[in-house]
């Protein structure tokens, strides 16, 4: 399938026009739509309290050089109760047997919040009575119904169910009703989840030196990725950034509520049809990845 993309300045001129400035109470609307994007894939931690599971990096030779791109996740993290640090135990043996884990992007699954952070590209819609979030990876949606409550009887879905409300200078998403696929994490390391979980996100703008600074803070901390996912930010751009705060909830795995942050500034790159399903070409490789073939038709 031939890939396409479409200019992020278009994007944001046809979603600027559906904003809504005034909330029903007439009170203003923060202006958060746009196209947006993250430098790294990882979660940020966030200034006090407990926080994502942390990055263990292995050193790769007799010299400690660190392998970048070979990160372990912290298997004894306080926030994990016991099934899940075996969780995430196994999948660190299988990393260092150098066996390739399935995850939900390397199986072209739906991801959940907050592991679907590691999107690079996303789009943020205002409307009235709905934000939608579109995300540069399998024409992944959400959509965050506004002012509105959770069904009584909730069918649960891929992404979960999302309300929304303002308060403020802050958009916060209230998400339940996480459907358990085949590969259930919430972040890289493959941290399980239940269909217990609850995930608050409050999403806010933040000054421009405040998030290239945590954007910055993090590379650091973690590394960058191994390859970006046709998403850039906009180097020349010095006007606001925007910032996720997040905390997870989920009885049967986590020992408390914990928090984190994911930061994004402006998009510098054109929206790119970025599907693993549909194209095995690795364009930052130049290569065609290797994928099942069936000795004959399923039907």
């Amino acid at each position: 399938m031939k890939a396409f993309s479409v200019s992020a300045a278009g994007m944001i001129g046809a979603i600027a026009l559906a904003w809504p400035s005034l909330a029903a109470d007439g009170t203003p609307i923060p202006n958060l739509s746009g196209a947006w994007a993250r430098t790294t894939f990882a979660l940020e931690q966030p200034e006090s309290g407990p926080g994502p599971v942390r990055t263990v990096r292995l050193r790769s030779n007799e010299a400690g050089a660190r392998d970048a791109q070979f990160n372990l996740g912290d298997e004894a993290s306080p926030i994990l109760k016991p099934e899940a640090s075996a969780v995430v135990k196994r999948r660190n043996e299988a990393q260092r047997a150098g066996v390739n884990v399935p995850t939900p992007s390397n199986q072209c699954l739906p991801m959940v919040a907050p592991y679907i952070y590691r999107v690079q590209g996303m789009q943020l819609l205002q409307a009235k009575d709905q934000v939608t979030l579109i995300y540069m990876q399998d024409h992944q949606v959400r959509r965050v119904r506004l002012n509105s409550s959770h069904p009584a009887k909730l069918t649960p879905s891929a992404h979960g169910d999302s309300i929304g409300h303002y308060e403020g200078d802050t958009l916060v998403v209230d998400t339940v009703g996480f459907r358990i696929g085949p590969v259930a994490a919430v972040d890289q390391f493959g941290t399980p989840y239940s269909q217990d979980m609850h995930v608050v996100e409050r999403y806010r703008l933040i000054s421009y030196e405040a998030a290239r600074d945590a954007q910055e803070r993090l590379v650091r901390n973690v590394g960058g990725t191994a390859t970006e996912q046709a998403a850039s930010v906009d180097q020349n751009y010095r006007g606001a950034g925007l910032q996720v705060q997040f905390t997870v909830e989920d009885k049967n795995y986590f020992t408390t509520p914990w928090s984190g942050l994911a930061t994004y500034r402006k998009a510098g790159s054109e929206w790119v049809e970025n599907v693993c399903a549909e194209n095995v070409h690795e364009y930052y490789s130049g290569k065609d990845t290797p994928v099942p073939q069936a000795e004959k038709p399923d039907f």
